[in-house]
């Protein structure tokens, strides 16, 4: 149960306190002086009779407390965060505003992309922040309003947030223009023989999607290079006879570059999603974002 009466800036910097457990980051973040916080969270703890944040061999350690207000917290926040943005409404032309969107890169060059290319056309002064994926903390950062969508394949994507689809996708083999195998369609047995490059996005893998298909077949295949980044494959295709099954947006992408030949087995696509926390579910500016984002993949 939050207190009443209790001023809205030291809510705003419990909020804070609670994401960072740390003053001297939490008051960095509120643009406050690390004694102006200490004097907030002593506060906060005479109003909640708690201590809410315990010292601890790294920063602070949330009481149990503490733990209890963090959701309430935060969406009582979001509806007055989205009580006033709705007031305020978005017009894009005029807006002044950051954007910020995490996703792997391979969903940014396919969808985020598409929504960079149109932006200084029909928002002239927003901007745009393209942020790597790392779902250890994106939800506690979408929480605290500093990032406004995360894209991901929907296994990837939080049951916390809200979302929706935003395009399907499947997979087509590339591998480069002379190699010996580009000149006919590929079949299983020359597939399997090949030294095949994947993408692990979380680095260092050697097993993925094909490898399960093939399982599945009682067949298998030899990964050679593992790679931490789509961006990389083109290059290390360029010189070497090795073959790479990527997302099909990203294969008719290097057309110019490689040779793309459908897989010789059916390999199950995927669907990407968008996500957003629920403080930001009424926002005008991030309600614009997301239909505009969307529209950018329906137009395609």
């Amino acid at each position: 149960m939050i207190p009443p009466r209790l001023d809205l800036n030291l809510l705003l910097s419990l909020d804070v306190l609670l994401a960072e457990c740390n003053v001297t980051r939490a008051a960095n973040r509120l643009g406050l002086s690390q004694p102006a916080l200490s004097a907030q969270l002593r506060q906060l703890r005479d109003a909640f009779g708690d201590p809410l944040l315990i010292p601890a061999a790294r920063g602070m350690t949330p009481t149990a407390r503490a733990e209890a207000l963090r959701e309430p917290l935060r969406n009582l926040l979001g509806e007055l965060q989205g009580l006033v943005a709705a007031g305020r409404g978005f017009e894009p032309a005029s807006a002044q505003h950051t954007f910020r969107i995490v996703a792997s890169d391979a969903i940014h060059s396919v969808a985020t992309a598409r929504l960079a290319a149109r932006l200084p056309q029909i928002a002239p002064g927003c901007r745009l922040a393209l942020i790597g994926f790392d779902a250890r903390n994106t939800v506690e950062l979408m929480a605290a309003g500093e990032i406004d969508l995360m894209l991901a394949a929907r296994p990837s994507m939080p049951a916390t947030l809200r979302a929706r689809p935003l395009y399907d996708e499947d997979f087509l083999c590339v591998m480069r223009r002379d190699h010996p195998a580009a000149a006919e369609p590929l079949d299983l047995d020359c597939f399997c023989a090949l030294d095949h490059v994947l993408v692990s996005p979380s680095g260092g893998g050697f097993h993925g999607t094909v490898d399960d298909t093939l399982a599945t077949l009682g067949r298998s295949r030899r990964v050679a290079i593992s790679l931490n980044s789509f961006l990389l494959v083109p290059g290390v295709l360029a010189g070497a006879d090795l073959i790479a099954t990527v997302p099909a947006r990203l294969a008719h992408a290097w057309r110019d570059r490689l040779a793309v030949l459908a897989p010789p087995c059916e390999v199950a696509g995927f669907s990407v999603l968008m996500g957003w926390h629920a403080r930001a579910h009424a926002d005008p500016a991030q309600t614009w974002l997301r239909e505009m984002l969307s529209g950018a993949m329906t137009n395609e």
